[in-house]
């Protein structure tokens, strides 16, 4: 259902675009927004400068020889050619990721996406995946070559972790709450000086297998927790769907990479039920303004938050007193996966890397600060209104919630 209302902000940056995009059309442009020709043309009047970007690259007037008919067929075939082999790529990289997030619930996640690479070399190529999970190729060979030496490393943790448990064992004369500094101590007793451990090494080797010493005197509270940080269950256990619209959104901030080497920060909110983007925001910070503003954005474009559950990472912003109150106003319920599981928030992560990978088309930074606003702007408006999704029957999300209402109602 298209928006009746459009905020100040909105209809300058629909202006902006439209005049920094080279060869733009009105229609052109009010079709990717999802609003009417007419409707773009005066804001352009309000609020345009009246200067447009030329065309690069533009063709030159046709004059030559009109194309033969097995040029148009050649040239139509590559063109089919060219739309199966990105579709068969796309396919690739959804199936890809959807095996690859059990890969990212925990420990190490460079480690892991390694591993992942290492399981499933046989069913894609090498190439495609590290670029699919966003790894160097060269960094994946050297974790292969280096295996041997991991192998021999981790028989040797383990030796030392049976050594450990002698020392932690009261049966055998030790002492359970001895932490890391005295099994060291204990393990290097008369030892000379090449036989003898590294404290950091028995440290590691102790909270790798779960060894880490009782404490047997009270702790005394000395530090506070900052009361501005609120933590809150998981109430959405990797369930990324709903009934209804405006029930259940995932957010997530991330970093957009400008060519000066400092990033832009985007937060999101995205609706479950339809995968719409329902409000979003840009800053160059991550400050808890940033989360607030992209939750504002979606109460405008919703109208209310009523009842609605909100699932994100346990990141400080999300964590913020100032966030959990903007929530309770809103009454709207948090809900936070576990501690560094990309998993549990994989909807929010899918789409940060859908919007990177089809905004940047290959790139590896945005020109400057305004270039990637516009593109943002553009691609994220274009994703709501025109962008066929799979899950909504490649339907657009706005398409889809439009029609489902009107199913809905003539059913009524």
């Amino acid at each position: 259902m298209a928006r009746k209302n459009y905020s100040e902000e909105f209809r300058r940056q629909a202006v902006d675009l439209f005049e920094t995009t080279p060869g733009a059309t009105l229609a052109g442009i009010a079709d990717d927004l999802g609003i009417a020709r007419g409707t773009l043309a005066a804001w352009v009047k309000t609020y345009g400068t009246g200067s447009r970007t030329a065309a690069i690259g533009a063709a030159p007037p046709s004059g030559g020889r009109p194309e033969s008919p097995a040029a148009k067929i050649a040239r139509l075939e590559a063109e089919l050619a060219a739309v199966k082999a990105e579709k068969t790529k796309i396919e690739t990289e959804k199936r890809i990721l959807r095996q690859a997030a059990k890969y990212f619930a925990g420990g190490d996640e460079l480690v892991s996406r390694f591993q992942f690479v290492a399981d499933h070399q046989d069913a894609f190529e090498v190439k495609r995946l590290c670029e699919v999970i966003e790894i160097a190729r060269s960094s994946y060979y050297a974790w292969v070559a280096a295996a041997p030496a991991r192998e021999e490393r981790a028989r040797a943790d383990a030796v030392l972790a049976e050594k450990i448990r002698v020392v932690q064992d009261p049966k055998q004369g030790g002492d359970r709450a001895y932490g890391a500094p005295r099994v060291t101590a204990e393990l290097n007793d008369d030892k000379p000086e090449g036989e003898r451990v590294n404290h950091k090494r028995v440290a590691r080797v102790m909270k790798a297998h779960g060894l880490a010493g009782i404490r047997l005197r009270r702790r005394v509270r000395t530090t506070v927790p900052d009361q501005t940080e609120e933590k809150f269950p998981d109430q959405l256990n990797r369930d990324f769907t709903a009934t209804e619209p405006n029930q259940k959104y995932v957010g997530d901030i991330t970093y957009l990479p400008l060519a000066d080497g400092s990033n832009l920060y985007l937060a999101t909110v995205i609706d479950c039920c339809s995968r719409k983007l329902a409000g979003w925001a840009v800053a160059d910070h991550m400050r808890t303004s940033l989360v607030e503003d992209a939750l504002k954005a979606a109460r405008a474009d919703r109208e209310s938050l009523k009842g609605a559950l909100f699932h994100s990472d346990h990141g400080s912003v999300y964590t913020s007193k100032d966030y959990a109150k903007l929530c309770r106003v809103f009454g709207v319920t948090q809900s936070m996966g576990a501690v560094g599981s990309s998993a549990d928030n994989a909807l929010a992560e899918s789409f940060n890397a859908t919007l990177k990978r089809e905004v940047l088309a290959g790139a590896a930074t945005f020109g400057d600060e305004a270039d990637a606003r516009r593109r943002v702007f553009r691609w994220a408006t274009r994703y709501n209104t025109r962008r066929r999704h799979s899950w909504c029957g490649y339907l657009s999300p706005s398409t889809y919630e439009a029609r489902r209402a009107t199913t809905l109602q003539a059913a009524a």
